[in-house]
């Protein structure tokens, strides 16, 4: 069986829909590590609910971004980590990270990439007067979420309250990150 992580840096509502469909064996694999960036997120809670190991960091608690992802990297090959799911990991990849693990890392984004890349991508979007909103998967590589697309799902919005973009995305990315691990499996 496949074995995969997730990382993320809030409250984790995609971690619970890929830990949910592990745990029912809609994706064949076993979730064996969550990784969060922020202590006292809400995804810390929801990986102890599914009995999911955790490490939780504080970046400035370590000398450099490589010294962190030497930890990770030691985690991730202890848990025989096959692939490596970020879902709202609010940290960019680095040289270490990607040198151990590149090619098994992928990212969920809330645009149609290549639009509207990084952090504040539906804040983007609205200012720029969109009608159509998505999500994409895509690997992950040096670049700002610029790698290979995987998938992507689009919808209408025709408005410009941010919350409810976010809303209606999250509903899609759930069912889509499922959805693509499972075919990438």
């Amino acid at each position: 069986m496949k074995r995969i992580a997730v990382f993320a840096s809030g409250e984790g509502s995609n971690f619970e829909a890929i830990a949910t469909a592990c745990a029912c064996g809609d994706i064949p694999a076993e979730l064996v590590l969550m990784v969060c960036d922020k202590p006292g997120a809400g995804v810390i809670a929801r990986a102890e609910r599914f009995g999911v190991p955790s490490l939780v960091f504080s970046a400035k608690d370590y000398a450099s971004k490589a010294e962190y992802e030497q930890r990770i990297v030691a985690l991730l090959d202890e848990a025989k980590v096959d692939l490596v799911c970020l879902a709202g990991y609010m940290r960019i990849v680095g040289d270490t990270l990607l040198g151990a693990y590149g090619g098994r890392i992928i990212n969920i984004h809330p645009s149609l990439l290549p639009a509207f890349r990084g952090a504040r991508a539906v804040e983007q979007a609205i200012e720029y007067g969109v009608k159509v909103f998505g999500i994409t998967i895509h690997w992950v590589d040096a670049s700002l979420d610029g790698g290979r697309i995987i998938a992507q799902r689009a919808f209408e919005y025709d408005g410009n309250d941010a919350e409810e973009v976010h809303r209606i995305g999250q509903r899609i990315e759930h069912k889509l990150y499922v959805e693509t691990i499972k075919k990438l499996l």
